[in-house]
């Protein structure tokens, strides 16, 4: 949940009669609470601030407790001390009825239906927990208060509860919205879901991400028990989404950041939404079937196997599990699904150990005894090598394994070399190199020779100008990092990245997307680093030691005791098993090509360098000239010839935008033309063509007006959704013909529900094509209706 504690402290200065007084002020004077419905409790011990309460209410009303209700500590030790909450009366006609209710009353927790709202909590931090149990008195003492906002809001708005405050009703009509459904129905899912989008829009904005660990397996418990709440509305389709924006319109004056990130954010949990969405309605399925044959059996207890599968299979968490089993009468059996789980995580275990025996497979033919896959590539390109094992691959294809090599097998994001391996009569083009199991395997297509005639000997020799365009990009990507580091903040890292000869791709960690200035700031720091023809270093030293002189690890990557550091003079400095350049100067250019989201939280550049860089810049010019002579426009007119374009088709979209509405409204008239009468009634049900929500509700209301005595209801096909007003007016009302009654008996037939007043309500339906039929049956509710007032 989320929610917004208010509070003021007092560290040493005022103490318990300043912090009762103004509370006592601020409860009465500004807030204008009546204090003759104020009652206070106290800790059974704290005499002092019972006789300051005294003096302001009477004694009657105020009550004593122990340290259950009115003693605060944070822990087993440390500072602690009595408490005294203020509590509001919201009379008789809530909580058990009897004459002796007060604050903290059992019979009402019983009755869940509390007479008394506790509203703020003074806490008198004036005592330290000693580790044996004893209390000894703090020298100076405290005050730490807490009252929550939400509850506040109910109390000063007179609302019953928290969900009909100004705060949630927002959230709660958008889901009606988009859900076709009325809150009064069945309130628990759209109270849930007003929730829970409080939750997940203020933590994403503060940075956290949906993950499978950590804070971010919490976000995903809760956004994907918000979904399964959507399901129960017939929200099949990602919706949360929606709601970010109304989160930013409530909230967004006191926190900006929710506003500001707000498209940000929407974006992650659209992304949840549609992950989560493809197994939910099969993992419902699943459930609906072990429950029903659980309960076929008389059995009340969901085995944990099957919550585990859940889990497992289909991604539900398990407390979302609980609630659904709970939902049914049911328990989980929690215990069954930790071994479930622990089962799992053993076979994995097992699993990775014997992989490494399996993963060279079957096929290989040893040609030499001796040791193998020694790297020797950070100082040779081209090596005479004793072949150690091959098989072939398919008709041409084939791998080897030698006792050294110069290729550099694809780890770290760099790509593996590629080159030949050439003995007398004998050749193979090397076009990839992996390793597996331990092993450097050189991937390539025989050329020259055959299998059977494998030499014992081969030079080595790798693609040098391949080689050198990996180097420029492999460096690049440092500095790159550094750039992001200095622009965006210290808070970015890497977290995945391909460099390949062609291009560099790096994606690291950022909340939101960077704009043209922070990627030009980006661009201009890199090729500023590279114009300084920068020494770049590597050394090996002790993992812990490179740590120490601020060598920056990838998080994720494994490191063994000894480490490879690479650093660039004065910019970068970090743990890489990579090749690179021995001189900033030789990258030549950078430039980046597109920025943009990969995953939630996940950002990605994709960059060129070299002649890459070059031929991208030649082909921009060339564009831009093309496009100047279509717009008969030089480079610097560009730009303002398209917005003059965009402005005129603005301009002409807001017209037709016009034209359909004033034609919309002037249908009214010979909408009500078309009404038929029922017992004196004029009644007008209509499907109408209206371009958005708010022009329907405007037709409705000069229906309303034109109808003189009389109900109506239009409809209109809203991109696939079917959208439904009805007015009704005074006399009709006063007949018993209501128009929120009225719209939800139509709404019912298009698949969907509604509500609203009895003057106006409106709603909506998943089922556009049924709105015709459906509102042929409007006169007929109407005399049932009329028939109903009459009885009535």
């Amino acid at each position: 949940t989320f929610f917004e504690m208010l509070g003021n402290w007092s560290f040493g200065d005022y103490y318990k009669k300043e912090a009762i007084d103004f509370a006592w002020e601020l409860l009465t004077k500004d807030y204008g609470l009546p204090p003759d419905r104020l009652w206070a409790t106290v800790f059974r011990e704290d005499d002092e601030a019972e006789e300051l309460w005294a003096g302001i209410i009477p004694r009657g009303r105020i009550l004593r407790f122990g340290e259950d209700e009115n003693f605060w500590e944070m822990g087993d030790v440390g500072p602690c001390g009595p408490c005294t909450e203020v509590h509001l009366d919201l009379g008789p006609d809530h909580g058990c009825g009897r004459s002796d209710c007060g604050p903290n009353c059992p019979y009402c927790e019983g009755a869940n239906d509390f007479r008394f709202v506790e509203l703020w909590n003074l806490v008198f931090i004036q005592y330290n927990r000693r580790e044996d149990g004893s209390l000894e008195e703090l020298p100076e003492k405290h005050v730490d208060t807490g009252m929550g906002l939400e509850r506040l809001a109910a109390v000063l708005q007179g609302k019953g509860s928290n969900y009909d405050t100004d705060l949630f009703r927002p959230l709660i009509a958008k889901v009606e919205e988009l859900s076709g459904r009325s809150y009064e129905e069945d309130p628990t899912p759209f109270r849930v879901i007003a929730d829970h989008i409080r939750t997940l829009s203020f933590a994403i904005a503060d940075g956290a991400v949906p993950s499978n660990e950590g804070r971010g397996y919490v976000l995903r418990r809760i956004l994907r028990r918000a979904s399964r709440f959507g399901r129960k509305l017939d929200l099949r389709e990602p919706f949360l989404h929606e709601l970010v924006s109304v989160v930013g319109e409530v909230m967004g004056e006191a926190y900006p950041e929710v506003l500001e990130k707000g498209e940000y954010v929407a974006k992650v949990i659209k992304s949840e939404e549609e992950a989560f969405g493809r197994t939910l309605d099969r993992g419902l399925e699943r459930f609906s079937e072990v429950v029903e044959d659980l309960k076929a059996r008389d059995e009340r207890v969901l085995p944990g196997e099957e919550a585990f599968r859940l889990y497992d299979t289909y991604g539900f968490p398990l407390d979302l599990t609980q609630l659904m089993a709970e939902e049914e009468g049911l328990s989980v059996d929690v215990e069954g699904f930790r071994n479930a789980m622990e089962r799992q995580r053993e076979m994995a275990r097992r699993t990775s150990k014997f992989q490494a025996q399996v993963d060279l497979g079957e096929g290989w033919r040893e040609v030499s005894e001796g040791p193998s896959s020694e790297f020797v590539g950070y100082d040779e390109e081209k090596v005479v090598a004793a072949v150690r094992a091959v098989r072939g691959v398919g008709e041409v294809g084939v791998e080897v394994i030698l006792s050294h090599t110069p290729f550099y097998a694809e780890a770290g994001g760099q790509v593996g070399d590629t080159g030949w391996l050439r003995a007398e009569g004998f050749l193979i083009e090397v076009t990839d190199t992996r390793r597996v199991a331990g092993e450097i395997v050189h991937r390539g297509k025989l050329r020259e020779g055959s299998l059977d005639g494998v030499p014992t000997e081969v030079v080595a020799e790798i693609d040098p100008v391949r080689r050198a365009s990996v180097r420029r990009n492999h460096t690049a990507t440092h500095l790159l990092h550094r750039a992001l580091r200095e622009v965006l903040g210290e808070h970015v890292r890497q977290s995945g990245s391909l460099v390949a000869p062609d291009r560099l791709r790096f994606d690291f960690t950022h909340f939101a997307g960077t704009s043209s200035d922070e990627l030009e700031a980006v661009e201009k720091l890199v090729n500023g680093w590279i114009r300084e023809d920068l020494s770049v270093r590597t050394e090996e030293m002790l993992l812990q030691d490179a740590i120490r002189a601020g060598a920056i690890a990838i998080f994720g990557e494994k490191y063994g005791e000894v480490v490879r550091v690479v650093e660039v003079e004065g910019v970068s400095k970090e743990l890489c098993g990579g090749t690179h350049v021995a001189r900033t100067g030789e990258i030549g250019f950078f430039r980046i090509e597109s920025e943009g989201s990969v995953a939630a939280g996940i950002r990605r550049i994709e960059a060129l360098t070299g002649e890459g860089a070059e031929r991208a810049d030649r082909e921009d010019r060339r564009l831009l000239s093309e496009l100047g002579a279509l717009l008969n426009a030089s480079g610097r007119e560009i730009l303002g010839r398209v917005e003059e374009l965009l402005e005129r088709t603005r301009r002409l979209e807001k017209e037709v935008s016009g034209l359909k509405r004033r034609d919309a409204l002037s249908r009214v008239r010979e909408v009500v033309s078309g009404a038929v009468e029922v017992e004196g009634l004029k009644v007008v049900a209509e499907k109408v063509e209206a371009p958005d929500p708010e022009v329907l509700r405007e037709m409705a209301d000069r229906l309303r007006d034109a109808l003189g005595e009389g109900v109506g209801v239009l409809g209109t096909d809203a991109n696939g959704k079917a959208l439904l007003v009805a007015v009704a007016t005074e006399d009709a009302v006063s007949r018993g013909v209501r128009a929120d009654v009225l719209v939800r008996e139509v709404a019912k037939l298009v698949g969907g529900g509604g509500g609203g007043r009895p003057h106006l309500a409106q709603a909506g339906g998943k089922r556009p094509e049924r709105l015709g039929e459906a509102l042929t049956k409007v006169p007929e509710m109407v005399r049932r209706m009329l028939e109903g007032g009459k009885d009535g």
